[in-house]
């Protein structure tokens, strides 16, 4: 191990020294929401919004480090969720992880939680392959520490090998043994309804069951229900089956009508489903559209968010 490496792992370790999985799961308690005095949920900011601009697909190309800025004067949000695309080469870079914390703080931005891709397949049928994808999220969960998240978000990814019961045995295998590693930091390892089984309710909730961890669990995301093939899960029933093991929600939103209202997902039907399960957490924009502008898309999101959220109460 390199100088660098163990004295990321020293600072990180010390950072983590007295927190415990109820104060990891505090971060989406009802508690805490009602501390802070802002109705039943919080809205942060995913960075997948911002793709595009990250990506410097049209325009210039936006630095992964002034996310924080942005989040905060051009949205006015205080929560942001990372994407591990726009630092890849970045987890084990305590000056540059030191940099970019030194601007969230400043700009009184918390880190909520990194989403982790490309690692590998936590379910794949080789199991020394399904080992080398844990150890590969490692690094993920120590970055998050270091940047005070509360969650990595990774995927049950299985390969589409096997049958269904077989598939749920491995993404558990895989899963419980990145939350044990988690445990240790007082993180939380979720898991998003994210391509193929992962976006059946029914099998992604019994994954969770399988796994049987204080600290795993899911993130819902309003959109990601597609099951190939043009086959498509329904997104409230998907909701509702995952809820009971949220520690984080997506709001994910495509298109809006003139009223303003997200023309794929009926979000009042949905926040109730959210808050009927008694979620009191942050709740992450997530625009993916094409119609209007990234920024715009962003603001109409929280608009409806808010909205919804003074409506419910």
């Amino acid at each position: 191990m390199n100088t660098s490496r163990r004295d990321f792992l020293r600072r990180a370790a010390a950072l983590s020294a007295g927190v415990t999985l109820a104060g990891a799961a505090g971060c989406t308690s009802p508690s805490g929401a009602a501390r802070s005095g802002r109705g039943p949920y919080r809205i942060s900011l995913a960075q997948w919004s911002l793709h595009n601009a990250l990506f410097g697909r049209r325009g210039p190309k936006m630095d992964h480090l002034d996310f924080p800025r942005v989040a905060r004067q051009d949205f006015g949000i205080d929560g942001i969720e990372l994407v591990n695309q726009f630092f890849k080469d970045k987890a084990a870079d305590t000056a540059y992880l030191g940099e970019f914390k030194r601007r969230a703080d400043g700009e009184g931005v918390q880190v909520v939680l990194t989403m982790v891709d490309g690692e590998g397949a936590l379910g794949d049928p080789l199991p020394e392959r399904r080992a080398k994808a844990v150890e590969n999220h490692h690094k993920w969960a120590d970055a998050t520490k270091f940047l005070g998240g509360h969650s990595i978000r990774v995927n049950a990814e299985t390969q589409g090998i096997g049958g269904w019961e077989e598939q749920q045995k491995r993404a558990a295998d895989g899963l419980a043994r990145l939350s044990e590693y988690c445990a240790r930091l007082g993180l939380n390892c979720i898991v998003e309804n994210h391509w193929h089984l992962s976006s059946h309710g029914q099998w992604l909730a019994g994954v969770m069951r399988l796994v049987n961890l204080p600290n795993c669990g899911t993130l819902p995301d309003f959109g990601n229900f597609n099951l190939g093939n043009n086959t498509w899960y329904d997104r409230y029933q998907g909701v509702t089956e995952l809820m009971p093991y949220a520690k984080a929600v997506s709001a994910k939103s495509y298109d809006f009508d003139a009223d303003g209202n997200c023309v794929e997902t009926d979000y009042r039907r949905m926040m109730r489903i959210v808050l009927d399960a008694g979620y009191r957490g942050w709740v992450g924009i997530e625009y993916e559209g094409g119609k209007l502008s990234e920024h715009d898309g962003i603001r109409a999101t929280k608009a409806l968010l808010e909205r919804v959220r003074s409506e419910i109460g």
